[in-house]
């Protein structure tokens, strides 16, 4: 386990170096947020009534969504792992004496963990300050703060697991480039990423609820929202540690067949 950590101590400073592309981020994702926050209120000024969470909630969502965009989304790939498989380049790392899921899944945490680091602190620091009808609201207590950190913790992890599946796909295809892209545009919006899932009409709600992306941006963000809470919130918590078992199982047993039948060509 040492070596794992020690890669990924190296692979997060590495990546908290990039400070212009994050200050680029930052801008990015305060237009987002601004944009995204003005259709929510056009949407409930036209009917209220079928509004499913109240603004605060939804601009708490919002902004906590855009705040670590990079260490949630399904459209941030380590573009070395890709290339190494693309490449050949994996044969190098099979010789060292290390698991390659292990190796990538440490990896890709680190990747976005200093991704979301270098933007979360300023974007929540503006939106606490903003006009009343676009600010990020505190949460209603400590407890409710506590679950939102725990989930966010299993998102990341689900969030890894799910990437890492792409990752491995590598291994068995010739080109991943459209499995990829179906596959990050699938769990950018089943997990919300587009729309919060409270807005999906309520039996499809009930059943992207138990699939596996839901478990993602999905279940922190309601959670400090208030939106997700009681009995509803101890459910999604249960699907998210069965979720990461299920893939992190599946993707260590697919990892390992693929690393006794690679066969690797060039040089």
């Amino acid at each position: 386990m040492k070596k794992y950590i020690s890669y990924f101590r190296m692979w997060l400073v590495m990546g908290l170096q990039y400070r212009a592309a994050a200050f680029g981020g930052v801008v990015t994702q305060f237009f987002w947020g601004f944009m995204e926050i003005a259709a929510m209120h056009a949407f409930m000024e036209s009917d209220p009534s079928v509004y499913p969470m109240t603004m605060e909630a939804t601009c708490s969502y919002i902004w906590f969504q855009q705040a670590f965009i990079a260490m949630l989304s399904a459209r941030i790939f380590d573009g070395e792992i890709l290339e190494s498989v693309r490449s050949g380049n994996i044969a190098y790392e099979l010789c060292r004496p290390v698991r390659i899921y292990d190796l990538w899944f440490f990896r890709s945490i680190a990747s976005r963990l200093s991704g979301a680091g270098l933007r979360c602190i300023p974007i929540l620091l503006v939106a606490v300050f903003l006009p009343k009808s676009y600010r990020l609201s505190a949460p209603a207590d400590v407890r409710q703060f506590a679950f939102f950190l725990l989930t966010l913790g299993l998102a990341v992890l689900v969030s890894v697991a799910y990437i890492m599946l792409i990752y491995i796909s590598g291994l068995y295809m010739v080109s991943t480039d459209g499995f990829r892209r179906m596959c990050s545009s699938l769990m950018d919006f089943l997990t919300g990423g587009y729309i919060p899932l409270p807005f999906f009409p309520a039996k499809i709600r009930q059943v992207l609820e138990l699939l596996p992306f839901a478990s993602m941006q999905n279940v922190p963000l309601r959670i400090y929202s208030g939106d997700l809470a009681g009995a509803a919130m101890y459910k999604a918590i249960g699907l998210q540690i069965f979720w990461l078992a299920a893939m992190v199982a599946i993707g260590r047993l697919l990892c390992g067949n693929a690393e006794r039948k690679l066969m690797i060509q060039g040089g």
